[in-house]
């Protein structure tokens, strides 16, 4: 007889793998190199009221604000069997314009209602707006892009062909962008097959049933965790650079207080709202805070909606957390974010302090760079962040130019980058010496050199150019992030800000440093490496 543990186990799996087979199918039908190659997107199963059941490894920014865009999707479309409806507006759930959500609904055979849901999200190369990449210093939300509303684009199994030619009207790249969304609407239809199968073996109640005792389950989970942390509350805070638009710094303040009811995360005293593309919508400060908290939980918890449950997030409208409409948005998904993770982490370190690693590089280091190809004579666009330095933590060095906290994307490999744009990769190193030193030394953040072969403009959304990332317990921080270009002449030198849009010529070399993470204790005596400077 199988028992509850060992039925919920194979349930567990059976959901996630359907997710994770969505991706297989997105990365394999997708044109751009953004998804294909990058791996940008995050596929997961939702049950009939909008819930997470489950995710596939992919990218927690997406994975923990998805869920917003489905309910807001479910409040305002009933669905009819063949139906997909998708959305990018990123005060409806989303996370900024580039990243595309696109949803369906699997039915039973008997069925008139959903039982369950298959939903991804992906990023998209360039969605229009005032520059490419659609990652620009902006200051309201229409400048970043074309909004996409909860919108049908699939209606009872036919493609309407007359929306994706309104969204191919509005964008520099219009057949990828073309492919990238039927890509998309091909990985959910591979999500309702495998679903399909499961509700043909076995009835649809056990199933649906199964689904929400997962949620509880990792409920119970999350709660056993919360309960490992002292009893109190632990205050933090840290900053952005600046918003692009002014040099003014910005804050977010947090106060987390753990109960036996379990735990309230506060960002009341976060600076207000800015002019600039660092705000931050509600879902992705909800999916940042919840990433946190998964970490401390451990790999064994299913991570559901119901983890969620546990933890009330207060965030007053009008902040930089969750700005009222029109607010430029842009960089709060893939900056803002990784700032919230630093201020919940400092606050933990002070009643975790053996779990708890100093800050990352805390900054994605956005690159996008379009023009017109001169081989083809069409419009490119390449986008890249570009990896940083992990923080060192209780017996641990930082790892070296990684991906960390609210993002997990791959490279585009130097290969495909040079075969696919009007670009040649000079340089591409580790950033020796730039981990804080500490008794375990934070890792080390990327050089990375791109000469263009044809004048184009680029954009850089960037942080941690001003200010550090924290070292903890006596660890140092982690060096700060650099951006410059190098002009055709080889001699004329340019520094750039952290956050900006410029015009460049053929010849002109764009270096981007990124930075290290902190380290942890008070160093010993040891050799510490120094980077090299400008060859």
């Amino acid at each position: 007889m199988i028992t509850q543990a060992v039925r919920l186990e194979i349930f567990k799996n059976i959901f996630q793998e359907i997710a994770e087979e969505m991706g297989v199918v997105l990365r394999r039908s997708a044109f751009s190199v953004n998804i294909k190659e990058r791996c940008d997107f995050s596929c997961a199963v939702f049950d009939s009221c909008g819930n997470m059941v489950a995710q596939a490894a992919h990218i927690p920014v997406h994975l923990g604000s998805m869920m917003l865009s489905v309910q807001r999707i479910l409040g305002s479309h009933k669905f009819s069997p063949g139906d997909v409806v998708f959305l990018n507006d990123p005060f409806s759930g989303g996370t900024h314009l580039p990243d595309i959500t696109v949803v369906s609904a699997c039915f039973s055979s008997k069925g008139k209602k959903p039982l369950f849901y298959l939903a991804n999200r992906a990023h998209h190369a360039d969605i229009g707006g005032i520059a490419p990449g659609s990652m620009a210093v902006s200051t309201e939300v229409f400048q970043e892009g074309l909004i996409i509303p909860p919108t049908l684009i699939c209606e009872r199994g036919r493609l309407r062909e007359d929306i994706l030619n309104l969204i191919q009207a509005n964008v520099r790249t219009p057949q990828e962008r073309r492919g990238d969304i039927l890509a998309q609407i091909a990985s959910c239809r591979r999500g309702e097959e495998r679903l399909s199968e499961l509700l043909k073996k076995m009835k649809p109640s056990v199933v649906s049933l199964n689904a929400r005792r997962l949620l509880d389950y990792s409920e119970k989970m999350m709660r056993s965790s919360l309960s490992k942390i002292p009893l109190g509350s632990y205050e933090f805070e840290d900053c952005l650079d600046d918003d692009g638009i002014s040099d003014k710094r910005l804050t977010i303040r947090v106060r987390v207080t753990v109960s036996r009811r379990g735990v309230v995360v506060d960002f009341s005293g976060t600076d207000a709202q800015t002019d600039g593309a660092v705000n931050c919508t509600l879902a992705v400060t909800l999916s940042a805070v919840y990433y946190c908290f998964l970490c401390l939980a451990g790999e064994m918890i299913p991570p559901n909606s119901g983890c969620f449950r546990p933890i009330r997030v207060i965030v007053p409208e009008g902040t930089l957390l969750n700005p009222r409409f029109p607010a430029a948005v842009a960089g709060g998904n893939v900056e803002t974010s990784q700032r919230i993770v630093d201020v919940l982490f400092g606050a933990l370190s002070k009643a975790l302090p053996d779990k708890i690693p100093a800050a990352s590089s805390g900054s994605m280091s956005n690159v996008g760079v379009g023009g017109i190809d001169p081989a083809s004579g069409k419009p490119f666009t390449y986008y890249e962040t570009i990896a940083g330095g992990s923080g060192a933590s209780g017996g641990y060095d930082g790892e070296s130019a990684v991906q960390t906290h609210m993002t997990n994307t791959l490279n585009t490999p130097i290969e495909v980058l040079e075969q696919s744009f009007p670009l040649q990769v000079l340089s591409y190193r580790i950033r020796t010496g730039s981990g804080g030193a500490g008794r375990f030394r934070g890792g080390d953040g990327i050089i990375r050199e791109i000469k263009l072969l044809t004048d184009a403009r680029i954009s850089i959304l960037s942080d941690r150019r001003k200010f550090a990332p924290y070292g903890l317990f006596g660890g140092a921080s982690g060096r700060k992030g650099r951006n410059s270009l190098l002009l055709p002449d080889g001699r004329d030198f340019e520094e750039l800000p952290s956050k900006t849009v410029v015009s460049a010529r053929s010849g002109t070399v764009l270096r981007i440093e990124t930075p290290g993470g902190g380290g942890f204790g008070t160093p010993c005596e040891q050799d510490i490496p120094t980077e090299q400077d400008w060859r």
